[in-house]
């Protein structure tokens, strides 16, 4: 790396920028001292906001245990910190620690076509056009997350399988639900919604994916494809 002394960050190198490097490479690529740099924001004339992070963390030896002990007056005796980057860096702390004393939010389990419907129908049911969700769930039948793949008119939405199954891939599912609505009320599958199950679930079985259902929400009503035997 470049001897960047002096600098200010936004003439670094692009990989070298601590937010940059984050979004190009995910935030477990930083040093504590970069994450602490992003808190912070900026440095003063003659230091960049990594200097005096690092100078932090080595007052701290080097232990965010030990900079998290730190309060808000022997924060502000750093040079580069005033009362406001203390109070930001006061905040994460605290938030790290709620973090990992919180419960884990309870995942929803789906174990029949109403559990799905009742996800989507407050969310499609009143629709006057056409959009095109994947429940994503673990191999509990835990909801993951429910995620929209596209949107349309009135009478059809176009369908990618390959978003689809990436956003399965990503989040590690382990099986989905397809799930639409008929703006026009009429919940029964047209040809077009048989042919693109039958796609989904056919490449989805490549991937070790299942698919368990596709659900059609039409006004306060549904259709499910593995009630009536079409899975």
């Amino acid at each position: 790396m470049e001897n960047y002394s002096n600098l200010k960050i936004k003439n670094w190198s692009v990989e070298d920028r601590p937010r940059e490097k984050l979004e190009n490479h995910g935030v477990h690529s930083l040093s504590d001292a970069e994450i602490l740099a992003i808190i912070i924001g900026s440095g003063t004339k003659n230091m960049t906001a990594l200097e005096v992070s690092r100078n932090i963390l080595h007052q701290a030896a080097n232990n965010l245990g030990e900079l998290g002990r730190l309060d808000l007056h022997e924060l502000i005796k750093f040079r580069g910190i005033g009362k406001a980057k203390a109070i930001s860096i006061l905040a994460a702390l605290e938030l790290g620690r709620r973090r990992n004393i919180s419960t884990p939010a309870k995942r929803i389990k789906i174990t029949s076509s109403k559990d799905a419907s009742d996800l989507f129908q407050p969310v499609l049911g009143d629709l006057k056009h056409e959009e095109f969700w994947v429940l994503l769930l673990n191999r509990s039948n835990k909801m993951l997350e429910k995620i929209k793949i596209s949107q349309g008119g009135i009478s059809g939405t176009v369908i990618d399988t390959r978003i689809i199954l990436k956003q399965a891939l990503d989040r590690f599912s382990s099986s989905i639900i397809l799930c639409h609505n008929h703006p026009s009320g009429n919940k029964s599958p047209s040809k077009a919604d048989m042919d693109i199950t039958n796609r989904i679930r056919q490449a989805a079985k490549i991937m070790d994916i299942s698919l368990l259902d596709h659900i059609i929400i039409a006004n306060k009503t549904y259709f499910s494809f593995a009630d009536e035997g079409m899975m």
